[in-house]
């Protein structure tokens, strides 16, 4: 019954177009033949006005009536819900699209294809496919940003050289390594990993180093009673991940980080997990020291003291290229800092040295200060919160009279007082090289405050000195802030004046 009232139902809707369409076409004809009777006798067109009534009755009925014109010709629709007025695409999409579909079956196939055939298939291939495909045949920056962003929420390739490609690669093996569990993790990935992108990688930052999973035997009684002990670090030593697999696979290596520890382990928490141990230095001292490209080496927040540092030392002396050197917030005191002296005293290229956040006291100061004396390449150099009181302080300041090259010094936090005040006041006087200094945090005091004025009356170079919580006077905070600024509007004159 349904049936048969729709086809009734549409039976009358076509009766009844077939009727406003006949009126309509009858309305036209006899508008048209009142124009020709009007305005034409015998083929010759009468001077009369021309009413513009009749023009626009016939534009109305125009648009009444669409299928006048052929552009606005009523379309039939089936009752087919999944017919479509979309046109049959092309062969030549067809077969992109085939492309796209089987790209991980047949991608070499896009090597054949012309530069703007590539670019739409680059434009539609998923970011899912395995490396192992795309690698070596994808250089198009654009498919990895969006790799990228549809992998990481935070991308900023300015750390990686503008180069999505290279940003992606160097992740990628963040994380694999990351999650490496030593004994346990199948370095089968790692393998493949470090074969596809060893060309691409320049930095490698490495944030956490998980340990090996040891388990008790099952006969052994633990005593949980003396909790003391646990805390106190008194655990075995358990070694870490073998950077000897990695970094003799990357030719092109740069800056690497490296953390010992391990990111919100909450309350899984226990010593061994953030213990750096004498094998793990010695493996990657020996890798540091055959990647010959390596220039930038940051070892922090691993527990490194004096041992492990003469350790690495003894690896890096004769290394070519290594420029910086940061080991800051470690346990190094002053052994530790005369091995650091003796690096310095070598043929190395080093020009910045961070020793920030250690336990290196006057012994360490005056070791580093000895080696600043015959260091010719050294620009910048950290020892803020450490405690190498006026003993050190003096001894660096003493150093700054005979060195030529270090421009930025760092020596806040330092238990440092008035007697260094005095000392770094005659570097201020003589020393024409040295451009920012950070005394911070120290209790130089008023006459402190006053022998650094009077050496900023005659400097012409530092354009930069932090006294935040040194009791200095506010009136020598003051004179030395209008220094300042006179040398930095003397730098900038300057410079100027050579571009012009």
């Amino acid at each position: 019954m349904s049936s048969k009232s729709s086809r009734s139902a549409s039976v009358r809707n076509g009766l009844n177009r077939k009727s406003v369409e006949a009126d309509l076409s009858k309305r036209n004809s006899d508008t048209l033949a009142k124009i020709q009777s009007n305005y034409s006798t015998g083929g010759e067109v009468h001077a009369k006005k021309f009413d513009p009534r009749i023009l626009s009755t016939v534009n109305d009925l125009d648009q009444l009536n669409p299928a006048r014109d052929a552009r606005k010709m009523r379309r039939i629709i089936a009752e087919d819900p999944e017919w479509t007025l979309a046109t049959v695409p092309s062969l030549e999409e067809l077969v992109l699209k085939h492309i796209v579909d089987n790209f991980a079956v047949n991608s070499t196939i896009v090597r054949k294809l012309t530069t703007k055939h590539r670019a739409k298939i680059l434009d539609h291939i998923p970011t899912e496919l395995p490396i192992k495909i795309t690698a070596k045949l994808v250089d198009d920056d654009g498919y990895w940003k969006k790799c990228c962003n549809a992998r990481w929420d935070v991308c900023d390739v300015s750390q990686h050289g503008g180069r999505w490609k290279r940003m992606f690669f160097e992740r990628n093996l963040q994380e694999i390594i990351e999650k490496f569990v030593p004994e346990s993790t199948n370095p089968t990935e790692l393998n493949e990993t470090l074969e596809l992108s060893s060309n691409y990688i320049r930095r490698l930052i490495i944030t956490q180093l998980l340990p090996p999973i040891k388990s008790l035997p099952r006969n052994q009684n633990v005593d949980v009673s003396n909790e003391d002990e646990s805390d106190a670090g008194d655990e075995p030593q358990i070694d870490h991940f073998d950077f000897g697999t990695v970094l003799p696979h990357l030719p092109f290596l740069e800056d690497f980080h490296v953390v010992f520890g391990i990111r919100n382990c909450g309350m899984n928490f226990d010593w061994s997990l953030f213990q750096f141990t004498n094998r793990d230095c010695l493996l990657m001292s020996k890798c540091i020291a055959n990647c010959r490209t390596l220039r930038t080496l940051k070892l922090h927040q691993s527990k490194v003291d004096d041992a492990k540092v003469r350790i690495l030392i003894s690896h890096i002396l004769d290394h070519p290229v290594l420029m910086e050197l940061d080991l800051s917030q470690n346990l190094i005191g002053d052994h530790g800092a005369r091995a650091v002296g003796k690096f310095l005293n070598s043929h190395c290229q080093l020009q910045k040295l961070n020793l920030c956040n250690n336990s290196i006291q006057a012994y360490g100061a005056q070791a580093l200060a000895h080696a600043l004396t015959k260091n010719s390449t050294l620009l910048s150099l950290d020892l803020r919160l450490n405690h190498i009181g006026d003993e050190g302080g003096q001894a660096v300041c003493r150093s700054l009279l005979r060195n030529s090259t270090l421009m930025e010094i760092g020596l806040g936090g330092n238990d440092l007082s008035e007697p260094t005040a005095a000392m770094m006041s005659q570097v201020l006087t003589k020393n024409t090289v040295l451009r920012k200094i950070d005394l911070s945090c120290n209790r130089l005091g008023l006459d402190g405050g006053k022998q650094l004025q009077e050496g900023m009356e005659s400097n012409t170079t530092v354009i930069y000195m932090d006294l935040r919580l040194t009791e200095c006077s506010q009136e020598s905070e003051f004179c030395i802030s209008q220094a300042l600024n006179r040398n930095r509007n003397k730098e900038h004159d300057s410079e100027r004046l050579k571009s012009a």
